[in-house]
């Protein structure tokens, strides 16, 4: 499910949700959301009210409200929740409606301002998640029918299937026995081969782990240590045409850098200060903002 999906079905039940650095939205007492809708559901007027508040904080029973229903860590639900507002403000920034689905629509005003017009779409509520059924342990059934009485011979033919039967079973478990010893001291002799090889080896790797800065596995991928890193979106080869491009995306309201690395590359990029994993999902987002571009990733 969307994120502007779950934000819509964590209105209709806790009445108010805060969007962080956007504002926040109330449902009013006197509306219910209907569990099951028909095609003539709609939203009424004036149900939903929105107060502008650039310095909102980040709802925190948003997220877990996220974190229910989509089962993603919280960590992986802060970080979607956070994109999906980043590129809210830079769509409403440059003049474009921000929809959310089951809300209505966003935009920005003339006097900077973000301001809400209320649709009448409802989005279906969510079903409850169903609890892990665990299957009961089932009785055994036996199919097995009462013996019926035997006479003196069938009696005599079976004790001496009982007893070839034995005989066959006593003679493979020794030759069975036997062989197993066998393995057994060849096994140990291996194993003490293979152990002398593993520790050797582990000694060397060791060595090798100790020269490891530790300043390198702090910026490992993975870590959740907060590194300061940039995401390149625009790179041009003349100072002058990356001058241009970025007042460009300045008076958009884009929170961007410009630096160069050599004589001949001048770079456009934005700023973060987020754990190293979250760049894989932040370039993709700018993708989407930054069109016909391939953004990549560079650590200060």
């Amino acid at each position: 499910m969307k994120i502007e999906q779950l934000i819509a079905q964590y209105l209709y039940t806790n009445k108010k949700v805060t969007l962080q650095d956007i504002g926040v939205f109330y449902l009013s007492d006197n509306v219910t959301i209907p569990v099951e809708q028909d095609k003539d559901s709609s939203m009424p007027d004036n149900a939903i009210t929105f107060e502008y508040n650039i310095k909102a904080v980040q709802d925190d029973g948003l997220i877990d409200f996220i974190v229910q229903q989509t089962r993603k860590i919280k960590p992986l639900a802060t970080s979607d929740l956070e994109s999906f507002t980043i590129l809210g403000r830079q769509f409403m920034n440059i003049g474009k409606p921000l929809p959310i689905e089951g809300l209505g629509i966003l935009q920005k005003n003339q006097h900077g301002e973000y301001e809400f017009i209320q649709g009448h779409s409802i989005n279906p509520r969510l079903e409850p998640i169903p609890a892990v059924l665990r299957e009961k342990n089932k009785e055994d059934i036996v199919f097995t029918t009462p013996p019926r009485k035997q006479n003196s011979k069938t009696g005599m033919v079976a004790v001496v299937i009982i007893f070839l039967l034995l005989a066959a079973a006593a003679a493979f478990y020794f030759v069975f026995k036997n062989n197993k010893d066998q393995k057994v001291d060849q096994l140990s002799v291996q194993k003490k081969d293979s152990t002398a090889t593993q520790t050797d080896t582990a000694s060397k790797q060791a060595l090798t782990v100790t020269t490891i800065p530790k300043d390198t596995v702090s910026k490992m991928p993975g870590s959740r240590d907060t590194v300061k890193f940039n995401i390149v979106v625009r790179e041009y080869k003349t100072l002058a045409k990356a001058n241009e491009i970025a007042r460009t995306y300045r008076s958009y309201g884009y929170k961007i850098i410009q630096y160069s690395t050599n004589a001949q590359s001048y770079k456009i990029a934005v700023p973060f200060n987020r754990p190293l994993p979250d760049s894989t999902h932040l370039k993709d987002s700018l993708k989407l903002v930054y069109t016909n571009s391939s953004p990549y990733l560079e650590v200060n």
